[in-house]
């Protein structure tokens, strides 16, 4: 990712799962056997068994805002301080990381539609809770 000034935002979407390709081959095995067992409600919300859900991809393409996504294990070597519960969705502006979405509400979401209007009511409303890096 480059550097974003201060007034660039950052729409970025933290997985509960390792990044790799032999721990993304595990995760799908667990998500197909077992999926209520997954740890990670964001992957199973917007992953299905062939890549991201094109609903998603285009929604999240629509937003007016660049993305990026981390893995768990990328997240501990980029933002080692921010110790939150995964997965979540922060703004970064700047050098500033808000929280915009806890694992608890991700988790509440039944399916990509509740996703998808949180995240629009989250954009929105704009109440983040600002995470010290």
């Amino acid at each position: 990712m480059e550097e974003t000034g201060e007034g660039d935002e950052i729409l970025l979407f933290v997985y509960n799962a390792d990044s790799g390709v032999f721990r993304e081959l595990k995760d799908y095995v667990h998500k197909a056997v077992s999926p209520s067992t997954y740890d990670c409600p964001l992957c199973a919300l917007t992953y299905g068994s062939t890549g991201m859900k094109k609903r998603w991809k285009n929604f999240l393409n629509d937003l007016d805002v660049r993305i990026e996504f981390l893995h768990r294990d990328e997240m501990a070597k980029k933002y080692p301080a921010v110790g939150v519960r995964l997965p979540t969705v922060f703004i970064k502006s700047g050098h500033s990381l808000n929280l915009l979405i806890n694992a608890g509400e991700i988790g509440l979401c039944r399916d990509l539609e509740e996703l998808m209007d949180l995240l629009t009511y989250k954009l929105k409303q704009g109440s983040v809770i600002e995470i010290a890096q």
